[in-house]
C-alpha cells in the first residue's frame, strides 16, 4: 500500500478589524458578539427630563441610561433647549420639538453609516445628510379633524463619498434604514404611556 503525506495549508487567519471612520471597529464586533452571547447586556432604557422654562420653551437635560445590565452616565450631561419660532408664538430659544425629531432621525441613520461601513471594511470620506417633513399645523391647533397633528411625509436625503463602489455605499445606507432603531420608532410607531402627577 502507498502511503502518501498531504499538507494541508489552512487559509492564513483573518486579520482583525482595525478602526475606521472613527469607529472602534474591534469593540463594535466584541460589543455585538458579547450581546449575542448574552441577550440581556442588549435591554437598555433611554431617560430625558425636561422642565418648561417660559412660554412654548422648555430645557431637557439627558445625563443616565439604563444598559449593559447597569446604570450608567453620558461623560457629561447634555442640555437641549426646544421652543417655537416666534411666527408660531414662541421666543425661539431652541428647534422646535419636530426638529429634534428630524435630528434624530438624521444623527441615528448617520451613526449607522459610519458603523457599518467599518465594519465592512470601507473608509468614509464625507456624509452628509438633509432632513425635511412636511407638517399642516390644522391639526395641532385644532382646526381640522382630517389634518394629521404630526408630519404627512418625511425625506431623507445623503451624499456619501467613500473608497467604495456608488451601489456598495447605497447597500450601506439602506443596512443602516433596516437597523435604525429612530426610523423604526417613526414607521412602526411605540406604544406611549403618559402620567400627569398634579
Amino acid at each position: 500500500m502507498d502511503m502518501h503525506t498531504v499538507a494541508i495549508e489552512s487559509p492564513a487567519p483573518k486579520a482583525p478589524p482595525v478602526p475606521r471612520n472613527g469607529v472602534d471597529t474591534p469593540k463594535l464586533f466584541a460589543t455585538i458578539n458579547m450581546v449575542g452571547e448574552q441577550p440581556a447586556l442588549a435591554r437598555f432604557q433611554f431617560r430625558a427630563d425636561t422642565k418648561w422654562m417660559g412660554s412654548t420653551h422648555s430645557r431637557s437635560v439627558i445625563s443616565g441610561f439604563h444598559g449593559a445590565g447597569g446604570e450608567m452616565q453620558h461623560a457629561e450631561p447634555v442640555a437641549a433647549d426646544s421652543d417655537h419660532p416666534a411666527v408660531l408664538c414662541g421666543t425661539d430659544h431652541g428647534p422646535t420639538p419636530v426638529e429634534w425629531l428630524l435630528h434624530a432621525l438624521a444623527g441615528c441613520l448617520t451613526a449607522g453609516i459610519a458603523n457599518i461601513a467599518a465594519a465592512r471594511g470601507v473608509t468614509l470620506a464625507s456624509v452628509e445628510c438633509h432632513v425635511e417633513g412636511d407638517i399642516d399645523l390644522r391639526g395641532v391647533l385644532g382646526l381640522s379633524k382630517e389634518v394629521r397633528n404630526g408630519f404627512q411625509a418625511i425625506r431623507v436625503g445623503f451624499k456619501v463619498q467613500g473608497d467604495a463602489t456608488a451601489d456598495t455605499l447605497r447597500q450601506i445606507v439602506e443596512q443602516s434604514r433596516a437597523r435604525s432603531a429612530v426610523f423604526d420608532i417613526l414607521t412602526n410607531g411605540v406604544p406611549v404611556a403618559i402620567a400627569v402627577d398634579a
